[in-house]
């Protein structure tokens, strides 16, 4: 498996959650489990992305500023999750609030998919991105255990 096909798994993982996420209403134990799951996802995706794709990226002139550009819609990302974490599930505005996040991450995974990894490919060698993938991988699922004290500056009460 390479770099790319390793994102892509999550990427249909995220959009799965947020569809099915997207069907629930009100405060309901589905709605929060849908929730606990996508937020792990976005936030595990996010810190394995940032740490095997993007940082060895911001190093190469062809693509410092769509790497830079990607971890700053992640930081937008991590704003909205925010803003959910705020609000009552039972409240109208997280609905909305979710439905700006399913904008902001399609908007994201677009990005990166039809984008990012065309231009990746002219930095990253095929056995470099099965060597990003391996990296990718593992600290996706160590970051998983852990989830969320695992998340580097994390302040989460769970």
């Amino acid at each position: 498996m390479n770099i790319y096909e390793a994102i892509k798994q999550d990427h249909d993982i995220q959009r799965d959650l947020i569809a099915r996420l997207l069907e629930t209403s009100g405060d309901t134990k589905e709605r929060q489990e849908l929730w606990s799951q996508l937020r792990k996802e976005l936030e595990v995706h996010e810190v394995a992305e940032e740490r095997h794709f993007y940082s060895p990226l911001i190093d190469t002139d062809k693509m410092q500023e769509d790497a830079r550009h990607g971890m700053a819609e992640h930081h937008e990302i991590d704003e909205l999750i925010q803003e959910l974490e705020d609000t009552g599930m039972d409240s109208p505005h997280w609905l909305g609030a979710l439905k700006k996040l399913r904008d902001k991450v399609h908007h994201h995974l677009e990005d990166e998919e039809e984008e990012f990894f065309g231009k990746a490919k002219k930095v990253y060698t095929q056995k470099e991105s099965e060597e990003l993938a391996a990296k990718y991988e593992k600290s996706r699922e160590e970051y998983k255990k852990g989830w969320p004290e695992s998340i580097p500056g994390s302040d989460h009460e769970e």
